[in-house]
């Protein structure tokens, strides 16, 4: 249906949909440009406050996997009124306004709809250098593969729902999915970072194909290097799998070669849906520890799943 909207051909938007980039670029001035993304979902977790925190944080990644600012936001909420108190909606607002403010970003306002199912989520504009974007577009052969943030969120948060996971790992997963990419970013832009994206909804394998196909490369993916959350292998063996894990490898099996000896359960989780995962990075391979000191310095962490090569038959080669 998407295919069906006229092309943007407005020299002012320097990234739209063309690329399936994770935000919308558009140029004020030579050296400022405005990134524009929304995002909104239902909750993932139980507390309230929690779910505020990772609808933003989720929210705000758009803006730093293109090596953006975030600067202001706008609240949207769908509302089950008189299902609900109101506090619930007052817990989600602050926590939502935690991470906004941690971002160093203003919320400024939204808009709610009375709704049958809960859902929370922000409207984010930042600015970006025009001349320092990182798109999904330009990974290029002999980049390294980075990952900032383990997977498994899918399979774990539907262990959450079938009173499978134990308070710990509940707490592991929110502080995960709660934790901004703002180190990421800046250590990506410190390193010259050829492409990135966040991983989310269409899990690692999906949103490397969309990388892949938007740069015109393949990426190799070593499937044991992939960092996996505590727990996520025994519950995807218990069967406690997302729908859209089955969704996933249904639509992008089609554009995936594999090579590995990992098992089958790990292979799957490569098409987990992630809710507020890391960013993907391609950098060049002499930046990798110039990389790797900034986001330690700001106190993050990464893994080394790959590389990029010349484009071969399929966008993706697990290894």
């Amino acid at each position: 249906m998407l295919s069906k909207l006229p092309p943007i051909v407005d020299p002012r938007a320097m990234v739209s949909s063309g690329t399936v980039d994770d935000a919308g670029v558009y140029r004020l001035s030579d050296d400022t440009a405005l990134v524009v993304t929304l995002d909104f979902f239902t909750p993932i977790v139980d507390d309230a406050r929690d779910y505020g925190r990772i609808a933003a944080a989720n929210s705000l990644s758009d803006v730093y996997a293109m090596g953006g600012t975030p600067l202001v936001a706008l609240n949207i909420v769908c509302f089950p009124d008189g299902e609900l108190p109101l506090s619930v909606m007052a817990e989600m607002l602050l926590g939502g306004d935690e991470k906004v403010v941690e971002a160093g970003a203003l919320v400024l306002g939204g808009h709610s709809v009375s709704d049958r199912e809960l859902k929370f989520g922000l409207a984010v504009v930042g600015t970006v250098n025009p001349n320092r974007i990182v798109s999904n577009a330009d990974a290029k052969p002999g980049d390294v593969l980075v990952l900032t943030k383990p997977v498994g969120v899918g399979v774990l948060a539907t262990a959450l729902k079938e009173g499978e996971l134990p308070p710990e790992g509940v707490a592991v997963i929110t502080e995960l999915m709660a934790t901004l990419n703002r180190a990421a970013s800046e250590a990506m832009l410190s390193a010259g970072a050829s492409a990135a994206t966040d991983v989310t909804g269409f899990g690692l394998v999906g949103h490397a194909s969309e990388l892949a196909d938007a740069s015109g490369v393949t990426l190799e993916i070593a499937v044991l290097d992939v960092p996996l959350i505590e727990g996520a292998l025994s519950a995807i063996e218990k069967g406690l799998a997302p729908g859209g894990l089955f969704s996933n490898q249904h639509y992008y099996t089609a554009f995936v070669e594999s090579r590995t000896r990992a098992d089958g359960r790990t292979v799957e989780l490569m098409y987990d849906p992630q809710t507020s995962g890391g960013l993907l990075v391609a950098l060049p391979e002499g930046s990798l520890s110039a990389f790797d000191d900034a986001l330690s310095a700001r106190g993050g962490e990464s893994w080394v799943i790959g590389r990029v090569v010349e484009r071969g038959d399929r966008a993706v080669v697990l290894t």
